[in-house]
C-alpha cells in the first residue's frame, strides 16, 4: 500500500496560481503551474506565483508537471518554474504546449502528450482524459495508485454539443469511477451557479445579432487563448460579406496555428488585412492581455495605435471576462468610449465567457467518478464550501469531504484519510517586469508609503579633515509638500537635521549610522505632528 500526500502551493481561497502537489511514497507529481495577476493595489507588480522553495529542495523526486490546459491561471508560471528547476518536465497536449512555448517555456522541457494514452511512472500511472473548456485540448488527469485513482478535473463544463478538440469523454470518466476513485479534486469557481453552465457559454447567436443589427465597424476585445469564443465570432460573420481583421502579432499567430491544426475552422476569404481596417463594415479583433487589462482599447482611445483611429460610429464589444479587480478601470474606459460617441456592448449577465463547472456539472462529475473522498479546489474559500455542500447533498459523508488552505497536507495511508495536521511552509513571489526574483513585501510597503505620503531627502556634505558641515543640510521633497508654500517646515527640517549631525560629531569621529537613524526618527515625529503624514525619509551624509 502507498503513503499519499496532497497539498496545494496555490489555488485554494484565491483565483489563479493553481499548483497542486501529489506525493506517492517518494515520488512527487505536480498538477498545473499557474500564476495570479496582480490587482490595482499591488503597485507595479505584474503577477504573483507560488514560492517554489519546497519543490526546489525536493526536485530530485519530481516526476513532472501535468498541465490541464492553456490558460495562465493554470500554466502561466511554467517559465518561472523552469528557471528555478531547469531540468523539470512539463507534460501538455498540443495546444497547451504551444501556449507554454509562447509564454517562455523552453521546448526541450515540454513533453507533448496525447489524450487517452497512459503515462507510466513505476507503480503509478497517469491517464489524461479530454474535457470541454474554452480552449482546445483541455484534459483532466487520473492518477492510478495501488489504493485507487486520484482525479484532478482542471477546468471543465459538460456540454454534449462541444465536440472535436473540445469534446469531453464522459464514458472514460464513468469507467474510471467504476474502477474506484480514492479522491476527486474538482474546481469550485462556479459552484454558486445553479444548473449547468451550458448553454449560457454559447455566444454565436448573440454575436450574430450584433453583426445583423450594427452595419458599421465592430471592434471585439478578445483573449487570444479563448478559441471557443473566437470561433463563435467567426461563425457569426459567415456569409455577411464582412472582413475580419486580426490586430496584433499575438492574435495573428494564435489564429494561424489554430487554423493549421484544426482548432479553428473558417474560410480564408473572411480574413482581411490592414487595408480593410477603415472599411465601414469591418470587424476588428483586438487582442487583450490579462497582465495589462484593456491595454489595446486604451491605446486606440488615446490615439497611440498605429493603425486604428476610433470613430463615433464604431461599436465596441467586450467579448472577454469581467473581473472584479478590473471593474473600476473598465467603467472608466466605458465612460470614455461613450463620451467619444461609440456604442458599447458587454456580454449579458445570463451569458458566460468563462467555461467553469456550475453546480449541476459538479454533481454530475461526482456521480460519474463516485469518489471515496472529495477535495474542492480552485476558487475563493466560500466557493470551496459551496462545492463541499454539493458533495454532502449527494451523500458523501462530511468526514470524507476535505476543505483545506494552501500548504495544508492531506495524508492517506492504505487508502484511509489520516488527520496529521501537517503543513508545508508556503509563500508568494511577487514578480515585477521580466525579473524572476521576488519583489517582496518590504518593497510593496515602500511603494505604498511613497504613493500615499511621498519622500523627503536630507543631504549634507562634511569635510573629511575638519568634520564640519560644508554643504547643507539640503531638503528635497517629492509627493509630500510644495516647498515654496511650506518654507517654515523646510527651515525646521534643516535645523533639526543640522542639530543631529552636529551632536553626533565627537572627537573628530562621525557616527553616520546614528545620524541617519536619528534624522529618520525625529523628523518622522515632527512631520507627523505638523502634517499628519508619514513620508519616507532618506538621509544622505557624506565626506569630501
Amino acid at each position: 500500500m502507498s503513503k499519499i500526500k496532497i497539498f496545494s502551493l496555490g489555488g485554494l481561497d484565491e483565483n489563479g496560481k493553481n499548483t497542486y502537489v501529489i506525493e506517492i511514497d517518494k515520488s512527487i507529481f505536480i498538477f498545473d503551474c499557474g500564476l495570479k495577476y496582480a490587482t490595482g493595489n499591488m503597485l507595479g507588480i505584474d503577477y504573483i506565483i507560488p514560492d517554489y522553495e519546497y519543490l526546489i529542495k525536493n526536485q530530485k523526486r519530481i516526476k513532472g508537471v501535468f498541465v490541464t490546459h492553456g490558460h495562465y491561471e493554470n500554466m502561466g508560471a511554467g517559465a518561472d518554474l523552469v528557471k528555478n528547476i531547469p531540468n523539470i518536465r512539463l507534460f501538455a497536449t498540443k495546444f497547451t504546449k504551444y501556449v507554454l512555448i509562447n509564454s517562455g517555456v523552453p521546448e526541450k522541457n515540454i513533453v507533448e502528450i496525447t489524450p487517452h494514452k497512459k503515462l507510466n511512472f513505476g507503480s503509478v500511472s497517469i491517464f489524461p482524459i479530454t474535457v470541454s473548456h474554452s480552449c482546445p485540448d483541455a484534459v483532466m488527469y487520473v492518477m492510478n495508485t495501488k489504493d485507487g485513482a486520484i482525479c484532478y478535473t482542471g477546468d471543465f463544463i459538460i456540454d454534449a454539443k462541444m465536440s472535436g478538440h473540445y469534446d469531453m469523454d464522459l464514458g472514460r470518466i464513468a469507467y474510471v469511477g467504476k474502477q474506484g476513485v480514492l479522491c476527486l479534486l474538482a474546481e469550485s469557481s462556479f459552484s454558486d451557479h445553479p444548473g449547468h453552465t451550458s448553454p449560457t457559454h454559447r455566444l454565436e447567436d448573440f454575436f450574430k445579432d450584433i453583426v445583423n443589427k450594427y452595419e458599421k465597424r465592430l471592434l471585439y476585445l478578445v483573449l487570444p487563448t479563448h478559441l471557443y469564443t473566437i470561433q463563435d465570432i467567426f461563425n457569426s460573420a459567415l456569409n455577411k460579406h464582412r472582413k475580419i481583421v486580426l490586430m496584433g502579432k499575438t492574435l495573428q499567430n494564435v489564429v494561424a496555428f489554430a487554423k493549421k491544426e484544426g482548432y479553428l475552422t473558417f474560410p480564408e476569404e473572411i480574413l482581411g488585412d490592414l487595408s480593410n481596417i477603415e472599411d465601414e463594415d469591418a470587424i476588428l479583433l483586438l487582442c487583450e492581455d490579462k497582465e495589462n487589462p484593456y491595454a489595446s482599447i486604451s491605446k486606440v482611445m488615446n490615439g497611440y495605435d498605429r493603425y486604428i483611429s476610433l470613430k463615433p460610429t464604431d461599436t465596441v464589444i467586450f467579448a472577454e471576462p469581467r473581473y472584479d479587480s478590473n471593474e473600476k478601470l473598465l467603467v472608466k474606459i466605458e465612460n470614455e468610449l461613450a463620451m467619444f460617441g461609440c456604442r458599447i456592448i458587454s456580454i449579458p449577465k445570463d451569458k458566460n465567457i468563462l467555461h467553469h463547472a456550475s453546480s449541476e456539472d459538479l454533481m454530475l462529475m461526482l456521480k460519474l467518478t463516485n469518489p471515496k473522498y472529495y477535495m474542492p479546489v480552485k476558487g475563493e474559500y466560500r466557493y470551496l464550501v459551496l462545492n463541499a455542500d454539493l458533495a454532502y447533498s449527494l451523500g458523501i459523508p462530511k468526514e470524507n469531504i476535505i476543505l483545506k488552505q494552501n500548504g495544508d497536507v492531506v495524508s492517506f495511508e492504505d487508502g484511509l484519510l489520516k488527520d496529521k495536521e501537517e503543513h508545508i511552509k508556503i509563500n508568494e513571489c511577487l514578480i515585477d517586469g521580466k525579473s524572476s526574483d521576488d519583489v517582496g513585501e518590504l518593497v510593496i510597503k515602500d511603494r505604498e508609503m511613497l504613493s500615499e505620503n511621498g519622500i523627503v531627502l536630507i543631504s549634507a556634505t562634511l569635510s573629511k579633515k575638519t568634520k564640519t558641515l560644508l554643504v547643507g543640510p539640503e531638503v528635497t521633497t517629492r509627493g509630500f509638500i510644495y516647498v515654496k508654500d511650506s518654507k517654515e517646515i523646510i527651515h525646521e527640517i534643516k535645523r533639526i537635521s543640522e542639530d543631529i549631525i552636529t551632536r553626533n560629531i565627537v572627537d573628530n569621529f562621525v557616527d553616520f549610522n546614528k545620524i541617519k537613524t536619528e534624522i529618520r526618527t525625529e523628523l518622522s515625529k515632527y512631520l507627523y505632528e505638523e502634517t499628519e503624514c508619514k513620508p519616507m525619509i532618506i538621509a544622505v551624509v557624506q565626506e569630501v
